[in-house]
């Protein structure tokens, strides 16, 4: 069988003509492809394709590839004899060739890029907490000049920051406590120093375990809240709706949950303190026969109140970080679901980590001054 010929060109007159023919099917494009690489087209050539039988997609690309690289262009070209069908894959094509290559895949990163990147995101992140720590603090003392802009209503946070809470934190900080008494008791036993367990818990409880535990535990539980609070009321464009109606969102929304915030999270350091005391005395009275009355002997003893003082000192400036986290990370969040998940468990990382470097920070600050 002859191999089917799918073009042909034929001059007249000083005048070129491509005349297409046949099947252009993706089945013979192997073949047509090679017959086109032989074919050279005078700039003035007309294409004829009243014989043309069939054309697709594959054919089309073919075709119009070989007339661009022939001629300037090959939209400029004489087309006759196409049929509607034909004409309307011919175009599509050319509409397709004319928007060009896909872009190219973004090359990797090199590390470098990488972490100045991230670091560009850090500074950003911190100025934006910056900014919202500066905003919520002018918010709060505007209300120092004008006390009745204190929305009332809205410290019903307080409930759900500070009441709601004692239970998680009283059971944590036991379980700090009795874990603090048993480590300790298992080393002061050998040297017969069963009784300074008492000093390492009292101290080390109220000063530092209580405050940093608590923080963490209201990090993830209000700070967590505030986020998806008012993520939710961004995404329903109830915020927006706030301002609509002439109402401040930093009175409205943010300060009640900073004040409330910090005024629960001292009183849930002292109940940490008591309960990791408590914790610390179950143990050590059925491992190291230190017997109540004992412990708190000793511990009138030892536990200067400075030390609870400093504890209870470092809560509000806690709670005024984690609030602030929450509350900016909740009224920044994108317009949609996934974002306000992502902004919750982004507000509990950055409140812990915060909060720990506060309280390293407050470490070297109150050594230095030797408190």
């Amino acid at each position: 069988m002859t191999e089917p010929t799918w073009f042909r060109l034929h001059t007249e007159g000083g005048r070129s003509v491509l005349y297409l023919q046949g099947a252009w099917r993706l089945a013979r494009l192997e073949s047509i492809e090679a017959r086109l690489q032989r074919l050279t087209l005078p700039a003035d050539t007309g294409i004829d394709a009243s014989a043309l039988e069939q054309i697709d997609s594959a054919g089309a690309m073919v075709l119009l590839r070989r007339l661009d690289l022939e001629v300037d262009a090959a939209s400029t070209l004489a087309w006759t004899g196409l049929n509607e069908g034909h004409r309307r894959i011919i175009d599509r094509v050319r509409e397709q060739l004319a928007v060009g290559p896909p872009p190219p895949a973004p090359r990797r990163q090199s590390w470098l890029a990488g972490v100045g990147r991230r670091v560009t995101l850090l500074v950003e992140l911190l100025t934006g907490h910056a900014n919202q720590l500066g905003g919520t603090l002018v918010a709060m003392a505007s209300l120092l000049l004008r006390p009745h802009r204190l929305r009332m209503r809205e410290l019903v946070q307080l409930e759900q920051t500070g009441l709601d809470a004692i239970p998680v934190v009283a059971l944590v900080t036991a379980l700090i406590g009795v874990v603090m008494a048993y480590l300790l008791g298992l080393q002061a036993e050998q040297y017969g120093a069963n009784i300074f367990v008492v000093d390492g818990v009292g101290i080390g409880a109220t000063r530092e375990f209580a405050p940093i535990i608590v923080a963490v535990v209201v990090a993830g539980r209000s700070g967590a809240a505030f986020t998806a609070q008012l993520g939710s009321m961004r995404l329903t464009e109830e915020i927006d709706a706030i301002r609509t109606l002439g109402l401040d969102p930093w009175q409205v929304l943010v300060v009640p949950r900073v004040l409330a915030l910090m005024l629960a999270l001292p009183l849930l350091v002292f109940v940490g303190d008591v309960m990791s005391l408590l914790g610390a005395m179950a143990i050590t009275g059925s491992m190291l026969d230190i017997t109540a009355t004992a412990f708190v002997a000793r511990l009138q003893d030892v536990l200067d109140v400075r030390h609870v003082l400093v504890g209870l000192l470092k809560a509000p400036v806690f709670a005024l970080v984690i609030a602030v986290i929450g509350t900016r990370m909740g009224m920044t969040v994108g317009r949609d679901t996934r974002a306000v998940g992502a902004a919750t468990t982004s507000t509990v990382v950055q409140s812990i980590v915060a909060v720990i470097l506060l309280d390293a920070a407050f470490a070297v600050l109150l050594q230095a001054m030797e408190i």
